[in-house]
C-alpha cells in the first residue's frame, strides 16, 4: 500500500490561508475519487476540498478551526501502488504570495521579506499568527504588545492579514509610523508626541447594551463577523456620498422581453437585467476610468483591469460578492453565462476564494427586493459602488414633435455610492448620468 500527502490546494493569487471549518471523512473512512474530504474558510469564502485519489484516510494533521498555510499537508491518505506526493502545484511559493501582498502595504514597497520575518515579532501569549502576519508586522515596526491588542475577525479572534492591514491604516499611516525601537530611548513626553496622533482599533462589540428577559440572544457567524467588521471598516476610511438618477429603461425592458425566450431556447441560459446593467457600466467606466481606481495612502491606483463585482444575496441571509474579471471584454451573452454561473454558485458555496478577489466596482440590485433605491456602502478597497432600484411602471412626460405628453413608462432608480476623498460630485454624478443614458438609449431591435 502508498501513502499519499494530501496538500491544501492554491486558491488564488492573494490567498496564504484558509482555517479548516469541519473534516467530512475521519481516519479509517474508505474514500472515492473526489469525494469531498473537509470544508475550509478564507477571509472571503467557504470552499470545500475533494480528494484527488481514492483509498482510505489514515490521518488528519490539522483539527477544525486551525489555520492552515497554502500548500502545507493536511492529510495521509493510503492508496494502492507505490509511495506518491500531492502532484498539485501551487505554481508559487507561499513566501513569494507574501512578498506580492506586502508589495501593496503603504511603505513596504522597497523592503524585502527575510527568511527569518518570523522571529522579528515574538509573543509570550498563547495567540496564533500567521507567518504573513508576522511578517506585516515585522515590517511595520508594530510591537507584540500592539499586536495583541487589535482585535481579529478569523475564528477564536485570529488575527487576518485583512485586520491589519485595516488597523495599519486607520491607525498607523505610513508616513506617521512610529519606529518602536527608536521611541524606547526617547522621553516619555516626546513618545506620546508622537503616538498621540494613532486612534484605538475599530471594534464592534456594544457598549452598554440592555438585555431584558424575553430577548434573544443570536451570535453572529462567521461571515456575518467578516461582513460587518468590512462594512464598519469601510465608513471609516471612505468619505461616502450618494448621487442618484431616474432612467427611463423602457425599451430595454421590451427587448429583453422580446429576445428572452428565444435566448433561452439557444442558449440555454435565461437573460436577467444584471447583465445589462453590467454592460452600461463598463461602456461608462471606459468613458470615465477615474471611477475605477483605489486609494493607497496619498496615492490613486488606476486600475487597468474592469473587475465587475455583483453583490448576491445566499440563504444564509449574508452577502458575498463575486467578481466578473474583465467585464468590458465580454459580450452581453458571455456576461450572462459569467453572471448565472456565479450566482448559481454563490448560492451553493461553491465559489472559489480567488472569484471573489480583485473588484475594482461593484454592482448590487436592491431592486430584487422590491426596493426602488439604496444608499450602499463601498466595498473597500474600491471608491464606488452602483445600486439599481427595481422597474415600476410609472406616468412619465414625454416630449414630442406635437408637444408634451404623459405616457406609462418603465422607470427606475440608479444611485452611486462613491469616495468623496478621490471622486468628486462632478465625476460621480456625471458617472451614473452615464450609465442610465447607456440604458435609456438602449436599441429595441439589437441582435443577440
Amino acid at each position: 500500500m502508498a501513502q499519499y500527502e494530501l496538500l491544501l490546494p492554491k486558491m488564488g493569487e492573494s490567498v496564504a490561508e484558509a482555517t479548516i471549518i469541519k473534516w467530512l471523512k475521519q481516519p479509517g473512512d474508505m474514500i472515492s475519487l473526489d469525494d469531498t474530504l473537509l470544508e475550509i474558510a478564507t477571509d472571503k469564502v467557504d470552499s470545500e476540498v475533494p480528494s484527488p485519489v481514492a483509498g482510505k484516510l489514515i490521518k488528519q494533521l490539522y483539527q477544525e478551526d486551525e489555520v492552515v498555510q497554502v500548500g502545507a499537508v493536511i492529510a495521509y491518505i493510503e492508496t494502492d501502488g507505490e509511495d506518491v506526493e500531492e502532484t498539485q502545484q501551487t505554481e508559487e511559493p507561499v513566501k513569494e504570495e507574501e512578498e506580492t501582498i506586502l508589495s501593496e502595504i503603504p511603505g513596504t514597497t522597497q523592503l524585502e521579506v527575510k527568511d527569518d520575518v518570523q522571529e522579528q515579532v515574538k509573543s509570550d501569549s498563547d495567540r496564533f499568527y500567521s507567518p504573513l502576519v508576522r511578517s506585516i508586522a515585522s515590517q511595520e515596526n508594530i510591537s507584540a504588545t500592539e499586536l495583541e491588542s487589535i482585535n481579529g475577525s478569523g475564528a477564536d479572534g485570529r488575527l487576518t492579514k485583512d485586520d491589519l492591514l485595516s488597523y495599519i491604516q486607520q491607525s498607523r499611516p505610513a508616513d506617521t509610523v512610529v519606529n518602536e525601537v527608536a521611541a524606547e530611548s526617547k522621553p516619555a513626553n516626546i513618545q506620546s508626541q508622537q503616538e498621540a496622533p494613532r486612534t484605538a482599533p475599530v471594534t464592534s462589540n456594544p457598549v452598554g447594551v440592555s438585555v431584558s428577559g424575553g430577548d434573544e440572544i443570536i451570535e453572529m457567524d462567521r461571515m456575518g463577523k467578516l461582513i460587518s467588521d468590512h462594512m464598519v471598516m469601510s465608513k471609516h476610511t471612505s468619505a461616502h456620498v450618494t448621487s442618484f438618477v431616474e432612467a427611463d429603461v423602457t425599451n430595454m425592458v421590451l427587448w429583453r422581453d422580446k429576445v428572452k425566450k428565444n435566448f433561452e431556447k439557444r442558449e440555454n441560459e435565461k437573460i436577467t437585467f444584471t447583465p445589462i446593467f453590467i454592460e452600461a457600466v463598463t461602456k461608462a467606466i471606459k468613458d470615465f476610468p477615474m471611477i475605477n481606481v483605489s486609494v493607497n495612502g496619498t496615492k490613486i491606483i488606476k486600475k487597468k483591469d474592469i473587475n465587475i463585482g455583483m453583490a448576491a444575496a445566499l440563504p444564509s441571509g449574508n452577502l458575498i460578492v463575486p467578481v466578473i474579471k474583465n467585464a468590458d471584454q465580454l459580450n452581453l451573452v458571455g456576461l450572462t453565462k459569467s453572471v448565472n454561473d456565479l450566482a448559481v454558485r454563490a448560492r451553493a458555496s461553491k465559489l472559489k476564494p480567488d472569484e471573489t478577489q480583485n473588484g475594482t466596482f461593484t454592482l448590487t440590485n436592491v431592486g430584487s427586493f422590491g426596493n426602488v433605491m439604496g444608499t450602499p456602502i463601498i466595498n473597500q478597497p474600491q471608491v464606488a459602488i452602483l445600486a439599481v432600484g427595481a422597474i415600476k411602471k410609472k406616468p412619465a412626460v414625454l416630449e414630442t414633435e406635437y408637444g408634451d405628453v404623459i405616457a406609462i413608462r418603465h422607470m427606475m432608480y440608479l444611485s452611486l455610492s462613491y469616495d468623496h476623498r478621490v471622486v468628486n460630485g462632478a465625476l460621480g454624478g456625471t458617472f451614473v448620468r452615464r450609465v442610465a443614458d447607456y440604458l435609456e438609449n438602449w436599441d429595441v431591435n439589437r441582435e443577440i
